[in-house]
């Protein structure tokens, strides 16, 4: 077999796999904007319309329904500060990995990742038995804290291999031109680390809005829009279910599209 012919066998798996890729992911967001945009009869009927009829019924009946309006504004509220927190722990420790040679740094940087090792459902009763204890059970800001422990791993290792693709010679200069550190770096590393600043505020978000077992767990008033789908989902109709799944889904890939150019310009850091 000639080497021309592996590598057109090689092409055409590599389109293979990227065409199954899309399709994973395209489809059921396809499916699931379909019925969110159309009338409740045609949602529940058959045949299945190929193109939405966009009829808003089933997105009005969605926010009128009861509750839905204030789980969408805890889901808003936790999303934000989660992001908030996650970047303002994250990027320091990201910085100080980078740039900083300490006893125990490997450790540190291992003890990161296990925090994603740990399965939430463990951790459920010891934690609402401790914010019973501090008084933010059912509250937006103690739901912020453990989605923020959920995302401090990405925006720890983001930062980290954004600060460590920066040169330190260009801190350097700004040193010896009169700067001291803090202006070395709002003025000189800030501005290329904006991307990947940005890229983790997107995955701290994402994490947070997404999240549902925590929500669920230690909320009851304050629940976010996804534990409020949740315990809902035996008893909504399906309209109720479309338009609840595009209204979780919708604002993400928003989040995502709207700073996609910070998140090409954090690989093109990062890969240099």
């Amino acid at each position: 077999m000639s080497e021309t012919t592996v590598r057109r066998a090689g092409n055409r798996v590599f389109v293979a796999a990227v065409v199954l890729a899309c399709v994973w992911v395209l489809v059921p967001i396809y499916l699931l904007l379909v019925n969110a945009l159309s009338a409740p009869a045609e949602v529940t009927g058959f045949p299945k319309r190929f193109w939405p009829s966009f009829d808003l019924a089933s997105i009005r009946f969605f926010l009128g329904f009861r509750g839905v309006t204030s789980a969408l504004w805890n889901s808003v509220q936790v999303a934000v500060l989660t992001m908030v927190m996650a970047i303002a722990a994250g990027a320091p420790a990201g910085y100080a990995l980078a740039r900083f040679d300490f006893p125990g740094k490997q450790l540190f940087r291992f003890m990161v990742v296990m925090t994603r090792a740990f399965p939430l459902p463990l951790l459920a009763l010891p934690l609402a038995v401790l914010f019973i204890r501090v008084g933010l059970d059912d509250t937006v800001l103690g739901l912020a804290f453990v989605h923020t422990t959920l995302a401090l791993p990405f925006a720890v290792l983001i930062t980290y291999s954004l600060f460590s693709g920066i040169p330190y010679e260009l801190e350097e200069a700004a040193l010896t031109l009169g700067c001291n550190r803090v202006q070395a770096f709002l003025k000189v590393v800030l501005p290329l680390a904006a991307p990947g600043i940005a890229a983790s505020a997107v995955f701290a978000f994402v994490i947070s809005w997404n999240e549902v077992f925590a929500s669920a767990v230690l909320t009851i008033e304050h629940r976010t829009l996804t534990a409020f789908l949740l315990q809902s989902l035996d008893v909504s109709p399906l309209p109720l279910k479309f338009a609840g799944g595009a209204a979780l889904v919708l604002p993400a890939l928003g989040f995502i599209f709207a700073v996609r150019k910070y998140l090409f310009a954090m690989w093109g850091i990062a890969n240099r």
